[in-house]
């Protein structure tokens, strides 16, 4: 039987690993690589679908942890599914909730079966295990749904590190016991934190299980950029040609170009959303923060470069005022034009893969934007 989600490799970069795709799925084909916004409680923060598919938008997430606690998998399902209650009818990628959940620390107690968990809403408890994270992601109906691992913190020893991989190898494999659903795909997330060998042998188990996909999880996650870059560059190689290659937790313009360049497929992040909470625009000539009083009397767009909903129409002066006034507006406007930028960062990324010339773009990038390479 045909997966759910098959990966078609359209070139390679000859000057680097990175691969220029398309990722097919019951609700469309995604062109990679590609970065995916976050809609955590069935809604990117502040904007609505049609907006998220003018900027470009093809694929979003959700978070099984949260649409768990509320409004519940049951109301969901009843709904028709995470594609009817939200009017989003392109594909969807649900976490298992396993990062959320491992971020609770003291609310929660982790045993072979599972994880016991209390609730950041109201303190009341709740147990997590392989099988009802399946459950719970067959009934929010995504397209890809994630295995139930465990993210460890960073630092981390190499004993609790590698007793963690084991276990996450062990859930992933009650999790294809479990998942029934054929129209969704199951990935698995390899884990390892920053053990090379870890990371070889959560790679090589998990590929065992043939799934239709993977994801590399536990980097980005507080280290320092070089062992990041390390643990990226080291992972990425291990995992399967011919299936999506996904990197959980990324977003920052930079980490998405080295992403690609390790032949990363998929990405993910919160940020554009979270700091246009914050009144800051990413742009083609660095980061610009826009609440700031330099911005007071400033009349042009956001971005000079940037042909979005907000660049064509509004000013850093009166975003600035916006953010200032606490006005809803202010954040949608921000958040319209963070996730363009990223989106037609990718959109940039895909075509200099096509011309192997990736490599050169990430240095020329990096000059403009102000990064360095470690």
């Amino acid at each position: 039987m045909k997966p759910a989600v098959t990966y078609e490799l359209l070139h390679v970069d000859k000057n680097s690993g990175a691969r220029r795709g398309i990722v097919h799925t019951p609700h469309g084909d995604i062109q990679t690589p590609v970065f995916m916004p976050v809609g955590t409680q069935a809604t990117v923060k502040s904007m609505t679908p049609e907006e998220l598919k003018e900027v470009g938008s093809q694929i979003i997430l959700s978070n099984t942890y949260h649409l768990y606690l509320r409004p519940g998998q049951d109301i969901v399902k009843e709904a028709g599914g995470l594609h009817k209650f939200m009017k989003w009818d392109r594909p969807i990628l649900t976490d298992s909730g396993g990062f959320q959940v491992f971020s609770l620390g003291p609310l929660r107690k982790i045993t072979e079966e599972g994880v016991e968990f209390k609730s950041h809403l109201d303190g009341s408890k709740h147990f997590f295990s392989p099988e009802s994270v399946m459950k719970t992601e067959e009934d929010l109906g995504a397209d890809i749904i994630m295995a139930f691992d465990e993210c460890v913190e960073y630092p981390a020893s190499y004993e609790y590190t590698k007793q963690s991989m084991e276990r996450t190898t062990r859930w992933a494999k009650r999790c294809k016991e479990a998942h029934k659903t054929e129209n969704q795909a199951l990935f698995g997330i390899i884990q390892g934190g920053f053990y090379e060998d870890l990371r070889a042998q959560s790679a090589k188990d998990l590929i065992e299980l043939d799934l239709p996909g993977y994801a590399i999880g536990g980097i980005s996650v507080g280290e320092p950029k070089e062992e990041f870059l390390k643990m990226l560059y080291y992972t990425a190689p291990l995992m399967p040609e011919n299936k999506p290659r996904y990197l959980m937790g990324v977003g920052t313009p930079d980490y998405l170009i080295e992403a690609a360049l390790a032949g990363i497929d998929m990405c993910d992040c919160v940020l554009p959303t979270r700091i246009a909470r914050n009144g800051t625009a990413m742009t083609w000539n660095g980061k610009v923060v826009v609440r700031n009083a330099t911005y007071e009397r400033d009349f042009g767009p956001l971005d000079p470069e940037c042909d979005c909903y907000t660049c064509r129409n509004y000013t850093r002066a009166y975003i600035r005022h916006l953010i200032k006034a606490n006005e809803i507006l202010g954040v949608r406007l921000l958040s319209i034009h963070n996730i363009n930028f990223l989106t037609k960062l990718m959109e940039k990324v895909r075509i200099e893969i096509e011309n192997d010339n990736l490599l050169k773009f990430r240095d020329e990038f990096y000059k403009k934007y102000g990064y360095t390479k470690e």
